[in-house]
């Protein structure tokens, strides 16, 4: 029996693989008081639960886009799943935030694994015609994934039990593996590249790329901002006048389940006005929440959060489907700068302004 091609692959397929992945990342988010009280430190300290990973993705993603521009995407995907349960366990036993940073750093670099490797898959596998519904199709799912990590692990801390968040991601690391297994078919465009020589010749290029390199920047003030929003806001709603708990604060994150709508709402518009358009127009939603944070009741703060979060969604389906479009060859190596630039944005927020 013939397997199915890479443009055969329902985009619910790249959903749930970005899904399962991006519970990941954020995780912690919710857990951040907890956390604090538990390990006895502040906020700036606390934050290097998420800081950890954010600092961890951006160092490891050029390189994973090396290895799986040598090695196929499809392999990358596979062995990161694979790996990632390993430090979910750790971090679930962490008897101090060393141990626990640790075991987010290494979460750090094997995530790109997943990220990188698919958005080159999504490029090269796909048929055009249902390359934007994939690409969208797995932002969407990255949304998911981001507000289902805060929101399980506040649910599940709630009860006392801030391990049992950890063991979660490994069953989702587990489910992740198998979908791609299972629903990812092997390359067929894939073409790889070992030589040392075409490998800097490519990170070269990328470098001299003027519409790759300005991506990137976008992709490092994307996360900037919103790490920096979320960071601050899940501590400033713990404390009075609002008092949250972590379940609540868990509740408030579903703000991105607005993304679940716009992503895919942003497809048509990147396929027929291009990124820039989609770029300009979540620059000015971001601006606008932002500015609506800075109130006091908190259905504006919340509103504000939302509008400020479908910006990034917005922006970061622009941002990805411009990286591949800039560039022909080393896709991989692309994304990995990319994403060096979008994570470092993030760890460069992490710890800072983390009360109002």
């Amino acid at each position: 029996m013939t397997r199915p091609r890479g443009g055969d692959v329902h985009p619910l397929i790249f959903a749930a693989l970005g899904t399962l992945v991006f519970l990941n990342v954020y995780a912690p988010q919710s857990l951040l008081p907890l956390l604090s009280r538990e390990f006895r430190v502040g906020p700036a300290q606390v934050g290097t639960v998420v800081g950890a990973t954010m600092l961890a993705m951006a160092l490891a993603s050029p390189l994973t886009g090396v290895l799986a521009d040598a090695w196929g995407r499809r392999r990358t995907v596979l062995w990161a799943y694979a790996l990632l349960i390993l430090p979910a366990l750790l971090a679930a036993a962490a008897p101090t935030l060393e141990v626990l940073n640790a075991a987010r750093f290494v979460q750090g670099l094997l995530i790109p694994g997943v990220m990188v490797a698919l958005n080159a898959y999504i490029a090269e596998e796909v048929s055009p015609a249902g390359r934007s519904r994939a690409l969208t199709a797995y932002v969407t799912g990255t949304v998911l994934g981001g507000f289902l990590g805060r929101f399980l692990s506040g649910l599940v801390a709630a009860q006392g039990e801030w391990q049992v968040a950890f063991w979660l991601l490994a069953v989702a690391c587990t489910a992740g593996w198998i979908v791609a297994r299972l629903a990812l078919p092997t390359e067929r465009a894939f073409e790889p590249r070992r030589d040392l020589a075409a490998v800097l010749a490519g990170v070269r290029d990328h470098l001299r790329n003027p519409a790759l390199l300005a991506t990137c920047a976008v992709g490092f003030l994307i996360l900037f901002m919103l790490v920096g929003t979320f960071n601050t806001l899940t501590l400033r709603l713990s404390d009075p006048p609002y008092g949250l708990t972590t379940a609540q604060t868990g509740s408030v994150f579903a703000v991105y389940l607005l993304g679940v709508v716009i992503t895919p709402l942003a497809g048509p518009l990147l396929g027929a006005r291009g990124p820039r358009t989609a770029l300009l127009a979540a620059v000015g939603a971001s601006i606008a929440g932002l500015l609506l944070t800075y109130s006091t009741p908190l259905p504006l703060v919340i509103a504000g959060v939302a509008a400020a979060a479908c910006g990034v969604f917005l922006a970061q389906s622009a941002a990805l489907a411009a990286v591949q479009r800039s560039v022909s060859s080393a896709r991989s190596l692309a994304g990995g700068l990319y994403h060096l630039s979008y994570y470092g944005g993030g760890r460069c927020q992490c710890g800072r302004w983390l009360r109002l």
